[in-house]
């Protein structure tokens, strides 16, 4: 269902993340994790690619978030979160800043 009714951040993203056109890697869509939905994850990187609306804002949710990054990072996943605004007006910006996360964990994996 979620799938179905991605949002249009998401859409977007998603348009330069399937068919693994980002260096090569295959991404999912809001695939199960722990006890998580990720919005996007990389099985060969561990990493989760969140993108935040504007609930995301509201104190109580910046701590359900912290939390959540903590025990995702603490069973070895990376999390990177946009906002929704950065993607749908600046995803040149949001890719940029994906690939250098993404040749951060490549090179952790190589050494």
């Amino acid at each position: 269902m979620l799938r179905k009714n991605m949002t249009e951040p998401e859409k977007m993203l998603w348009d330069r993340l399937s068919n693994n056109q980002l260096e090569g890697l295959k991404f999912r869509r809001q695939h199960p994790i722990l006890f998580y939905i990720a919005d996007f994850y990389c099985h060969a990187l561990h990493l989760i690619i969140e993108i935040d609306g504007g609930y995301h804002e509201s104190s109580e949710q910046k701590e359900k978030d912290v939390a959540r990054t903590e025990l995702l990072k603490s069973n070895g996943i990376t999390l990177i979160r946009f906002t929704n605004d950065e993607v749908l007006n600046h995803v040149d910006d949001v890719i940029t800043r994906l690939s250098s996360t993404i040749t951060i964990l490549k090179n952790k994996l190589s050494h």
